[in-house]
């Protein structure tokens, strides 16, 4: 039975975290931005450096395609959940948020390389998805008053994310939202495994 006290405590240090992690998320979110404009610039030709799949120089969209949006709507959406994930993916430390993020990247991009459509891939819902789903998932691999709580406010505050899943509209990379969420959830598996290696 978790008690009330717990429970504020622990509730209580999520917030104390978002507040000394906020310069991080907002500059991420402000990098985000000062890249949409460069590419509105150069006439979204960055957009060449998101992921092509199965061609050789689509690989390197894997890595970059997060980065990138098909415009300032589209960057407008993720930037709210993404700000929000991101704190709550900050709250175990700089170090696991950093191996969760690249395993979310490499898998849920790689898997868009390997089997999305014949067209550009770009944008940060495979990250965000990615995140929503490990926050869930670990509460269940790893339930603790903490988990439990990060993973409620996912879903109270961003429980329309599961309708991503569903989204196959025109010029909508419902590869990069589904190949996400399988991330986020491949990364709760396998990070143990990483971080002992790391260790």
């Amino acid at each position: 039975m978790i008690s009330l006290n717990e429970f504020s405590y622990q509730l209580s240090a999520i917030v104390a975290a978002s507040k000394n992690n906020l310069h991080f998320t907002l500059g991420v979110v402000a990098l985000l931005w000062v890249i949409q404009l460069v590419n509105m610039i150069v006439g979204n030709r960055l957009l060449y450096l998101g992921i092509l799949p199965r061609h050789p120089i689509g690989l390197l969209g894997i890595f970059f395609s997060p980065f990138l949006h098909g415009n300032m709507e589209h960057l407008f959406f993720n930037s709210i959940p993404l700000f929000l994930l991101m704190n709550l993916a900050l709250i175990d430390g700089y170090q696991l948020f950093y191996i969760t993020t690249l395993m979310i990247i490499i898998i849920g991009g790689g898997l868009v390389w390997l089997f999305g459509r014949k067209s550009i891939h770009v944008g940060a819902s495979t990250l965000i998805m990615g995140y929503w789903s490990y926050l869930l998932v670990n509460a269940i691999y790893n339930p603790s008053i903490m988990t439990l709580i990060l993973a409620g406010l996912c879903i109270y505050y961003l429980g329309g994310l599961f309708v991503n899943l569903f989204v196959f509209e025109k010029g909508v990379s419902w590869e990069g939202h589904l190949f996400g969420f399988i991330a986020g959830i491949a990364t709760v598996y396998l990070q143990p495994h990483l971080l002992q290696l790391y260790n």
